[in-house]
């Protein structure tokens, strides 16, 4: 009678799977979730930006020859709008709607654009936000989970 193959010592046993069973990077796994909350962080900026903006035309630094020139109170609407639109798909992130990570990657992409067009009045704040659309689009961009577990499972 043989006894089953005992392991020898020093052999390496296949590696337990991680919870959830994603085999891609935990960076990226636990990135989306943070990029959902920077999200919905740049959006409640994006709004105190904008209402900025919008209340007064002395908070930001007036640009007389710029390309990309509009008043102040315009930046103001087009930062408000895109805020309340980042805060609502970060939020969507946060529980993990579908639909959020393709618009969390695309709004944020705007954004970036957004601020890159905002540079010569706030190049601090728009350097940082610039930073975090990277960020974020990165994270939503490499988080394979869903599509995984729909091939494993489909």
């Amino acid at each position: 009678m043989s006894q089953p193959d005992a392991p020898t010592p020093g052999a390496s046993r296949p590696a337990a799977p991680r919870s959830g069973g994603s085999s891609g990077s935990p960076w990226a796994a636990g990135g989306t979730m943070f990029a959902g909350l920077l999200l919905f962080v740049d959006g409640v900026l994006g709004v105190l930006k904008g209402i900025a903006g919008i209340a007064t035309n002395d908070v930001y630094r007036v640009i007389d020859d710029y390309v990309f020139k509009f008043s102040v109170t315009s930046w103001g609407w087009v930062h408000l709008i895109l805020g309340v639109v980042l805060i609502l798909v970060g939020l969507g992130i946060l529980k993990g709607a579908a639909w959020a990570r393709g618009a969390g990657v695309g709004l944020a992409s705007l954004n970036l654009i957004a601020n890159f067009m905002w540079l010569p009045y706030t190049p601090v704040w728009a350097i940082v936000t610039i930073a975090i659309d990277v960020f974020v689009i990165w994270a939503l961009c490499t988080d394979r989970a869903d599509s995984r577990d729909r091939l494993r499972n489909g």
